[in-house]
């Protein structure tokens, strides 16, 4: 058999055969020869093996290998070679739902898993079974507030990442509600606008870190919501769940985010996965895929969907999303992440990024070639003003092989430090900013 087709010629000739047809072209004749291409595909002719691999090596060294001090909500961090690994067998790579449970045990048990991981990690009762990614996630979660409150208006800090706004604004254009952006007030969320204006609105939407890098103090922001009457949405990013506060412990009713950080390599910008976890009492207003754990009739454990009377395949019109799907293989890769790297390793490697970001921050500042623009505590990312042009600064440092930082505003750039940063690599990159003319 040809290493690329699915039949041989014995196999077609018996197949035609059975149907009583004379050649492959017999079965299209009651196509109008006017609509027939009567012409040679105008492709190379095949290769063979060892040519063809020559040709795949040649086009994958056309790609430069960068070292990269660039995030904004996109992350360089490392993961196992076993996660690739695990999730490329066929019992996993497949696009099989599993509607039915008795035989889908395998993948609704490791969909149970990963939502007991991140109801771990966020401290929270309850999470689906993921979402596309972190800016869906936050808008699905303005969806909720609006489903439990019944009011039309959100607050949203400005602080979040500008292009999780922007899918936030867009859902809610199509939903016929307001978005109101919360001012900053020197790099974080301005606390006293939201008391002055959460009346009447169906809650607030902050992040943490914001997309600064920013590690934003929310302790008693659930209160002023709650007596309002609104509810409290946390973005979180993945890998600050190790380190920081989590949206349980500062009372938050929906928590959502990006797990890149967790397993899943950059790959252009996704397909990355979506977390969303709320509380208990909230479950039934919550999107996409619940599997939960029962017994059968002989009293064996069974993993199931749960709660499907929410979901847009039992009633399109009245689901509480018509977002269609979640991320199932991605969630693998996070749940084999973390069983990998255990809880000291995901600790380790969340203090290895804090640790290497603030080394690099101080030492880009003894090069007096930058100042400070927020005199605050940051995670992993954090924000410069340039006393250079950025453009050229970052034209130069793609030509040593470095994918700088990014420009965010006038000569503001936002650099982003994870734990594959070894502490030389940091060093050298210091080094070409000196070196920078």
């Amino acid at each position: 058999m040809h290493k690329y087709l699915p039949h041989t010629n014995q196999e077609i000739k018996e197949m035609l055969d059975k149907i009583g047809a004379s050649s492959i072209d017999n079965l299209f004749d009651k196509i109008p020869k006017s609509l027939k291409m009567n012409k040679d595909y105008d492709i190379p002719e095949a290769m063979g093996d060892d040519e063809l691999t020559k040709h795949m090596h040649d086009l994958a060294n056309k790609n430069q290998e960068l070292l990269i001090f660039r995030g904004a909500g996109s992350y360089d961090h490392y993961t196992p070679s076993a996660v690739k690994a695990l999730i490329s067998r066929q019992e996993f790579l497949t696009s099989y739902t599993p509607y039915q449970p008795e035989v889908a045990q395998g993948t609704l048990q490791y969909i149970f898993e990963y939502q007991s991981m991140v109801t771990e990690l966020t401290q929270m009762d309850v999470s689906n079974a993921s979402m596309y990614d972190g800016s869906t996630a936050t808008a699905e979660a303005m969806f909720m507030a609006h489903a439990q409150t019944g009011k039309n208006e959100v607050l949203v800090s400005s602080t979040l990442n500008p292009r999780i706004i922007d899918v936030i604004k867009t859902y809610a254009h199509y939903k016929g509600l307001i978005v109101t952006l919360i001012p900053e007030k020197d790099g974080v969320t301005d606390i006293d606008f939201i008391k002055d204006n959460i009346q009447d609105k169906m809650g607030v939407i902050v992040a943490n870190p914001n997309y600064y890098g920013i590690i934003e103090d929310y302790n008693g922001l659930a209160d002023i919501i709650h007596e309002a009457g609104g509810l409290f949405v946390i973005n979180q990013e993945g890998q600050s769940l190790a380190l920081l506060k989590t949206p349980g412990e500062l009372d938050a009713d929906i928590a959502c985010g990006d797990l890149q950080s967790l397993g899943i390599p950059l790959s252009f910008g996704g397909a990355y996965i979506g977390y969303l976890a709320t509380k208990q009492k909230y479950v039934r207003k919550m999107p996409g895929r619940i599997c939960g754990i029962t017994t059968d009739v002989d009293g064996k454990r069974a993993f199931v969907l749960t709660l499907q009377a929410r979901e847009q395949h039992i009633r399109r019109a009245k689901a509480n999303s018509n977002i269609c799907s979640n991320q199932s293989l991605n969630a693998l890769a996070v749940t084999i992440y973390l069983s990998l790297v255990g809880k000291e390793g995901f600790v380790k490697f969340a203090k290895e990024s804090l640790n290497g970001a603030n080394y690099l921050y101080q030492k880009l500042l003894e090069t007096k070639m930058f100042e400070k623009v927020y005199d605050k505590p940051f995670f992993k990312e954090f924000v410069l003003k340039a006393n250079f042009d950025v453009e050229k600064f970052n034209n130069y440092l793609l030509d040593q092989g470095i994918l700088g930082p990014l420009q965010i505003k006038d000569n503001h750039l936002l650099f982003a430090v994870t734990e594959k940063r070894t502490k030389a690599e940091l060093d050298l990159f210091i080094e070409k900013v000196v070196n920078f003319t």
